[in-house]
Order: structure tokens, then C-alpha cells, then sequence
């Protein structure tokens, strides 16, 4: 199951993800790099930050163990998804009533023109929050009898909607573009839920999950405190990359124009690697760790451990090393054309290899954390994340007065350092001592040079004859 729930995952990530840089390559081509680029990034980021946060983390970590051990399974799960879809509800009124001062405390830089251009963005894209909290919830119950696809491959769905919405678009104004792109995203999260639904029908999950909520509207209950306890804990466990992001935009409304649009596009390159193998392997390592060690089996664990390590240490290093070396290579090359120029293309190059910095350590804290909610140990996680959280905003708010927006990207580097090394210690000195080899670290730092001269010398022939 951890191999095919490995592949399913890479695959469908990785598609969605290259629908998603042609997405970013439409969207650099018709919008640039300018402030209504810039009011639906900030539109889409809080939706989106959401999505990550609940897909990629706490909620799936505290779902699955309390569903796992739950004995009323249909009532327990229809009590979660009603209390949080009300919650949502809730929130989405309330931001839709108070928009332009909900626009103030996430983007605070803006001018007044600029609020009232983003409170149409701001209220469409919202919608699609309570579409992704359904998908992230049916995904959950999928995971459970080992379905990954469906998940893996939904988010190539809204990519296609927003690709869809970006075509309608061209040849349009620029504001009129970005709600088109807005509508876009609603779209696209109808489709996810949609497939979903299908997927749950297929994989016998309808009569748990209708029939649940049939119960709980009935009055029945079931034990859901711990998993209130475990997701509350797990929400800062499990996010601190996501907050992080959020916070280097909220900064960025501050730098000049374009800043917002470069964290976005860069970000988005950064996370194709962290996605494709380092939040793949964790989702499907996470449930065989959990069963492992609930059969007080360690020892196993540890050796799914050492192997996802050394896999993804080998990944995410040729990763960060290719991304830094070809970065100016790999904006021009997707990006630059259109309203997308030259001192764009610069700019945007200059946050890629500031973000890529802090790919490894990033994505192997990933995999040293999983034994903590494993353990249900979500509120040392949470804990970590607060430090790593702090000192990142602090490094933020030094390095943007030099560097604008690369300095925030560094900033966000330097926090996962800091975040992996916290996670080890966590892990435990001995059990990481054990998993370490250093014939194996010395073939993979000496691999890790080749690449480096050997793309450096690329690039100089290539910069030499083009």
C-alpha cells in the first residue's frame, strides 16, 4: 500500500502541479507582474493556505488516528464534517460582510483604490473554501481504505477551470481578467467535489458518510474531543510553512509593486519538488508509521524512516542545487513573455533561490515530524512551529529592509533549518544517529558537487552561445 499510495500521490501531484505551472505561465502572460496580479494572489492565498493546511496536515493527521479507533465511525466522522463546514459558513459570512477590513488585516500595505478593486476577488475566491474543506474531508475517508488517486489527481481540476477562465479571459482588462480567474477557482472546486463524491460511491464510503450524517441529524453522538484536542495542536504542528507564506505576504504589501506576484510565482516552482516527493512519501508513510508504531513495532518504523530519508535527501538536494543554479533559466523560460519582462524575470530568479535554500530541511522535517502525531504528540509539534514561526517573522522583518522580497524568502529558508534541527531533536538523538550512514552521506555530498560544476558549466556554455 505505501508504494502504491506513493505513486498514486507523485503522479497525480505531479501532474496537477505542471497544470499548474501552465497556469502560472498564462497567468505571468496576461496579468504580469503588476497590482491586479498581486489583488487575486491575495484574494487566492487564504482559500489556498487553507487548502494546504488542511490536505497536506493537521486535519488529515488528527482525522485518521481518531477515526481509525473510533467505534461509532459514520456518526464520528458526519459530526466533524458538520461542525467544521458550519464554522466555514460562518466565517465566509462574515468575510463577505466585512471585506474590506478583513482585506486591511491580510494585506495591510494597500491603498484604499486597491482594497476596493480586491473585495470582489476576496469574496468569490472564499467560496472555495468550504469546496476544498469537502474535498480535503472525503479525501480523509479515502486515505482510510488506502485510495489515494482521486486526491492526488483533483487538484489538476482547478488548475484546468482557472486555465479555462484564463483563455475566456485574453485579450481582456486586466481587472476584468483576475475575476474571471476567481470564478475559475469556484469552478474548479465544484469539480473536485464532484469527483470525490464519485470516488466515495466506488470505494463503498457513501453509505458511511450519508448515513452518518443521517444519524447525527437524528441526535446521535460520538467521542470527537480528542480530535478537536489533537487538531488544534496539529493546525500550528503542521503549518508552519503555510502561515510562514502568508506572513511573507502580508510583508510584501509593504515592498514595492510586483513583490506579492514574484513570492507567488517562485513559491509555486519551490513547491513542485516539495510536493512531487517530499509531501507524496509523507501522506503515504504517515498511515504505516501510525500502525507501526501503535503495534509497538519501532524498529520497522525506523527503517521506513531511514529509507524515505535517504530518498528524499538524494531528491530534494538535486532539487535545490538545479532550482539555484538555473534559476534565472527556469523564470525566463516559463514566465518571460507577455506583460512577464526582463527585470521581472531578474527579480523573480533572485526569490527562487532564496526559497529554494531551505527546500531540503523542509522536506525532511516532514518525515521526522510523522512520528510525532503518530504518537499523538501534536502539541509538541505545535510547539516547534510557534519557535520556528517567531524567529522566521523576526529574520522577515530584517532581511526585506535589504533584500525586499528574496529576504523574505530567505527568512523562510532559514526557519525550515531551523524547524528540521527542532524535529530531530524531537525525534530523538539516538534513533537519528541510528539512521545515519556515512558512506552514504559522503557518495551523496560528493554527487551533490558533481551536479553543481556540472550545471554551472551548462549554464556558462549555454549563457556563452544564446
Amino acid at each position: 500500500m505505501f508504494i502504491k499510495g506513493f505513486f498514486s500521490n507523485s503522479v497525480g501531484i505531479m501532474t496537477s502541479r505542471i497544470l499548474g505551472l501552465i497556469r502560472d505561465l498564462l497567468t505571468a502572460s496576461i496579468l504580469g507582474a503588476g497590482i491586479f496580479s498581486d489583488l487575486f494572489f491575495i484574494a487566492f492565498k487564504i482559500p489556498n493556505l487553507f487548502r494546504r493546511i488542511f490536505g497536506e496536515g493537521a486535519f488529515t493527521q488528527a482525522f485518521l488516528p481518531n477515526f481509525t479507533n473510533s467505534k461509532k465511525k459514520a456518526i464520528f466522522q458526519a459530526e466533524i464534517f458538520i461542525k467544521f463546514l458550519l464554522f466555514i459558513g460562518v466565517l465566509t459570512l462574515l468575510v463577505n460582510l466585512f471585506t474590506p477590513y478583513f482585506i486591511k488585516i491580510i494585506a495591510s500595505g494597500l491603498s484604499e483604490q486597491n482594497i476596493t478593486d480586491a473585495v470582489p476577488l476576496v469574496r468569490i475566491n472564499f467560496y472555495y473554501l468550504a469546496l476544498v474543506y469537502i474535498v480535503t474531508f472525503m479525501g480523509a475517508l479515502l486515505q482510510y481504505k488506502g485510495h489515494f488517486a482521486t486526491t492526488a489527481f483533483s487538484t489538476a481540476l482547478l488548475n484546468l477551470a482557472m486555465i479555462a477562465s484564463l483563455l475566456l479571459a485574453r485579450g481582456k482588462s486586466e481587472s476584468v481578467v483576475a475575476l474571471y480567474l476567481s470564478f475559475g477557482v469556484v469552478s474548479g472546486g465544484i469539480l473536485q467535489v464532484l469527483i470525490h463524491l464519485i470516488a466515495m460511491k466506488f470505494n463503498a464510503l457513501s453509505k458511511i458518510f450519508w448515513g452518518g450524517l443521517s444519524g447525527y441529524f437524528k441526535g446521535k453522538r460520538a467521542q470527537s474531543k480528542g480530535f478537536f484536542i489533537n487538531f488544534y495542536h496539529g493546525l500550528l504542528g503542521s503549518s508552519a510553512m503555510q502561515i510562514s507564506a502568508f506572513m511573507d505576504t502580508w510583508l510584501a504589501s509593504f515592498l514595492v509593486s510586483g513583490s506579492i506576484s514574484y513570492l507567488f510565482y517562485a513559491n509555486r516552482i519551490f513547491q513542485l519538488p516539495l510536493a512531487i516527493f517530499a509531501i507524496a512519501l509523507s501522506q503515504a508513510l504517515f498511515p504505516k508509521i501510525t500502525r507501526l508504531l501503535k503495534q509497538k513495532d519501532e524498529a520497522n518504523a525506523l527503517v521506513w524512516t531511514k529509507k524515505s530519508f535517504y530518498l528524499l535527501l538524494c531528491a530534494l538536494l538535486a532539487a535545490t542545487i538545479t532550482g539555484v543554479v538555473l534559476s534565472e533559466f527556469i523564470i525566463w523560460l516559463l514566465f518571460e513573455r507577455g506583460n512577464f519582462v526582463r527585470a521581472n524575470t531578474i527579480e523573480c530568479a533572485k526569490v527562487l533561490s532564496a526559497y529554494l535554500v531551505g527546500l531540503t530541511p523542509f522536506g525532511l522535517a516532514k518525515i521526522f515530524s510523522l512520528w510525532l502525531y503518530a504518537n499523538m504528540k501534536q502539541k509538541e509539534a505545535a510547539k516547534i512551529s510557534i519557535i520556528c514561526l517567531v524567529i522566521n517573522l523576526i529574520l522577515a522583518v530584517i532581511l526585506m529592509q535589504k533584500f525586499g522580497a528574496a529576504g523574505l524568502a530567505f527568512a523562510s529558508s532559514l526557519g525550515g533549518f531551523l524547524q528540521l534541527i527542532l524535529y530531530i531533536r524531537a525525534f530523538g538523538a539516538k534513533r537519528f544517529l541510528a539512521i545515519i550512514e556515512p558512506k552514504f552521506i559522503a557518495a551523496i555530498a560528493l554527487l551533490a558537487v558533481l551536479l553543481y560544476f556540472g550545471l554551472t558549466f551548462l549554464k556558462d556554455i549555454f549563457n556563452a552561445n544564446f
